[in-house]
């Protein structure tokens, strides 16, 4: 088949490269002018990596990012809440984490590997979908027919509004994820998180140099936050912990390199592909970063569209099958990360010990359920 590609982000590149592993035709049209990442960190849980492996770079992840296998929670002080081991994995790590620019240099690389070629600075201006095949009008120019066009392009997905309008447009949570990387001390060899009253901070390895602090506070809708105050505005947010978020807290530094972005869903309903054009990745179920499944459940969207497009029966048959199989996994995926972010998010100084306490009574068992869950194949 002759594919089209739209966005060469995590999704889509990975798409590229298990596509043509299968024998069809792609291009690759990505709205940006250049290949450019936010510089903070991102977490491949073991579906992901298994995703990884399928397209033969798993051993490269590992090998640029910092493996590691439990969770550990804290109260806002440093107190130690509860340990949860990760009950992911087995034929690969539990979780590796690395460098966003490393992850997508190593899918840019694969993908070049197989002669895909991705169009930076171009957009989809047009589509036509004849039921045959679909006629695709390019910003650059082209006008090329394609048997497919698959888009990974993103919460804000411009191939979504062209199919279904504003009906499942990103659905802001009413909160918004600071990040940043920072030197990582020996102890942080896990997740750490620290539950404070209105704000969460956590850090997550990314190498035996580095990890990342993410920490989640309420905001309002559309708020900018301007890299000048970015410093001081994370450090107010901060100001009620101890432990090693205070510790780090005090060290932040004004040309440190933050990185903003508002927490909001997508959950577009079946069927994602409306006749040969479909929508994928986060521009068709978006979630809650709380998991740190957003990208495993493109890479998996991915690897599956590949697989399925292989089976038996009509493309229209084969595409049903791809959503059968992804739909009840991102809805799950989305209901728990929501979950946790709905709860983390209503601890106050009245419920706060009864939170904690449920913690540690019920966390371990309730992740390594979900864990089970996602530790099948996708």
């Amino acid at each position: 088949m002759h594919v089209l590609v739209v966005g060469a982000g995590i999704g889509g590149l990975a798409a590229a490269s298990a596509l043509r592993d299968r024998g069809h035709d792609v291009d690759v049209v990505e709205i940006k002018p250049t290949m450019s990442v936010y510089g903070v960190g991102i977490n491949q849980p073991a579906n992901s990596l298994r995703a990884l492996r399928s397209i033969g770079v798993l051993d490269q992840i590992q090998a640029a990012g910092f493996s590691y296998d439990h969770s550990d929670f804290y109260d806002h002080l440093g107190e130690h809440v509860v340990h949860v081991p990760s009950g992911l994995g087995g034929d690969v790590p539990a979780n590796t984490a690395l460098s966003r620019g490393e992850l997508h240099r190593i899918l840019g690389a694969a993908a070049e590997s197989r002669d895909v070629k991705v169009a930076y600075g171009t957009v989809v201006e047009d589509v036509a979908d004849d039921g045959e095949g679909v006629d695709v009008t390019l910003s650059d120019g082209r006008r090329e027919r394609y048997d497919l066009v698959a888009a990974f392009d993103g919460i804000s997905s411009a191939t979504r509004r062209r199919l279904v309008g504003n009906e499942a447009d990103a659905v802001y949570s009413g909160f918004g994820v600071w990040r940043v990387t920072l030197p990582r001390p020996d102890e942080v060899t896990g997740v750490r998180v620290y539950q404070g009253v209105g704000c969460k901070v956590g850090f997550i390895p990314l190498s035996q140099r580095t990890m990342y602090m993410f920490v989640v506070t309420p905001d309002p809708e559309g708020v900018k936050h301007p890299k000048a105050t970015m410093a001081a505005t994370l450090r107010a947010r901060m100001a009620g912990f101890g432990g090693l978020p205070g510790a780090v807290r005090d060290g932040l530094r004004d040309d440190d390199d933050y990185v903003y972005s508002p927490i909001s869903d997508v959950l577009l309903p079946l069927p994602w592909f409306r006749g040969r054009v479909g929508i994928l990745g986060d521009a068709a179920h978006a979630c809650a970063p709380h998991m740190t499944q957003g990208a495993g459940m493109a890479l998996e969207d991915a690897v599956v569209l590949a697989e399925c497009l292989d089976g038996p029966g009509s493309l229209d048959e084969r595409l049903r099958a791809f959503e059968a199989r992804r739909y009840p996994r991102v809805r799950l995926v989305q209901d728990v990360s929501h979950g946790i972010l709905a709860t983390e998010m209503a601890i106050d100084d009245d419920n706060r010990a009864a939170a904690f306490a449920a913690m540690r009574e019920h966390l371990p068992a309730q992740s390594a359920g979900v864990d089970a869950a996602l530790n099948q194949p996708a």
